[in-house]
């Protein structure tokens, strides 16, 4: 898997302090990780703080093993410049993406990098109390068998479909886990490690991890998880959008037409889910006959070009992209980015997509819009993850944090 951090060009010497002179170590590192500033020329530059002080700040990243310097060539033939990298190697983080059915699970370097990985099917509606020792155990064979331990993890990230509380790590309501409302889910991991635990909604994490994707060349995005059921991650100038209790990007649950009358697994009727989600599809299928399990089976015999399986994900799409036209309208995104199992047939889920997204916005909304797979396909979960816990636990806060708790 590609690492999740980004670089981008050194910043030029002309370029105007961008933080205050205040900036501190976290700040540095934040910098250096983003490829904003990698040398210390460019990062008093960036900052305004004068030689020493960064000198002092770098110090004391070096000293909690958090900062490597080099050298590398001077283009002009000079003086080598040193340059600052994040030690990749100074920690661990967890990633956790637990679905309806299926449960991913990796272990990664400070960069990103994947260093390994699991999967687990399960059978629907397990509690937390069979699945998260079911996850805790594969996360301690991942770390046994890298010969690494429990307190080189830095932080874990989780994500669950839903809305989730982050700050206390509970879901506070998902329809597609039963009995999980409420339940404190760090507790679960504290015979693997004592690192904090980062919680978030699947598709917000799916939107995280087009960060090295798609969000490089666009800032306004609504990535679509077309799976068991329906979500949207918002960004918005290039900032994710959780809305006032993080319930933003509840699609599925948006009231259709088409659906009155019907059912949704949220106990409530009416809901784009009821005629569009992947669960509702497999109801479908079933009471026609058909040995479907899962949405994937459902993809997997339209890839194979089954007429009929090709149908229905060609109406799910058209189905989405009804409900989906008023969102665009409103916020008018530059990309369209679907994600999920669904994207397993994105050729012809996109194509029921745009027969009715584009006719149901505006010309101008629509002028310029992109419908694009996802860029990690089936392990977006597992990047997003990623990128949730090391933006938690490399944030200049946490560490400033803990620069001061080794002073």
């Amino acid at each position: 898997m590609p690492s999740t951090m980004s670089a981008s060009r050194p910043v030029p010497a002309t370029t105007p302090p961008l933080l205050a002179p205040g900036a501190t170590a976290g700040d540095l590192l934040d910098l250096i990780r983003s490829g904003r500033a990698t040398t210390r020329g460019e990062l008093g530059r960036v900052t305004g703080l004068s030689r020493t002080a960064v000198s002092a700040r770098l110090a004391s990243l070096a000293d909690a093993g958090l900062v490597l310097e080099g050298e590398e060539e001077s283009a002009t033939g000079g003086r080598p410049a040193s340059t600052l990298v994040l030690d990749h190697d100074a920690g661990l983080v967890l990633a956790v993406a637990v679905g309806r059915s299926r449960s991913q699970m990796s272990v990664a370097s400070l960069d990103g990098t994947e260093l390994a990985s699991a999967s687990h099917d399960q059978e629907v509606g397990l509690g937390p109390d069979v699945l998260m020792p079911v996850v805790a155990e594969h996360l301690a064979t991942m770390l046994a068998g890298l010969g690494r331990s429990g307190d080189e993890v830095r932080g874990v990230g989780l994500s669950l479909a839903g809305t989730v509380d982050r700050e206390r790590g509970v879901s506070v309501d998902s329809p597609a886990l039963a009995g999980w409302d409420g339940v404190p889910l760090a507790d679960y991991l504290t015979g693997v490690t004592g690192a904090p635990l980062v919680l978030d909604n699947d598709c917000n994490v799916m939107a995280a991890s087009e960060r090295d994707g798609h969000l490089r060349d666009h800032d306004d995005v609504l990535v679509l998880k077309a799976s068991t059921g329906l979500g949207l991650g918002i960004v918005a100038g290039g900032h994710l959008l959780r809305g006032h209790r993080g319930a933003a990007g509840e699609l599925g649950h948006v009231k259709v037409p088409a659906a009155a009358g019907l059912t949704c697994r949220c106990g409530d009727t009416g809901c784009l889910e009821a005629v569009a989600g992947g669960w509702a599809l497999v109801e479908r299928l079933r009471a026609a006959g058909q040995e479907v399990d899962h949405v994937r089976d459902l993809v997997a015999q339209a890839v194979r070009g089954d007429g009929e399986a090709r149908a229905i994900v060609r109406e799910s799409g058209r189905r989405v992209g009804e409900a989906l036209a008023a969102t665009v309208t409103v916020l008018n995104p530059r990309a369209v980015v679907v994600g999920g199992d669904m994207a397993g047939a994105f050729d012809t889920f996109s194509a029921g997509l745009r027969d009715t997204l584009f006719p149901g916005t505006t010309a101008l909304a629509g002028r310029d819009l992109q419908v694009l797979p996802a860029t990690y396909g089936e392990r977006a979960g597992l990047v997003g993850c990623v990128r949730l816990a090391l933006d938690s636990v490399l944030s200049p806060r946490a560490v400033d944090a803990l620069l001061a708790g080794r002073r």
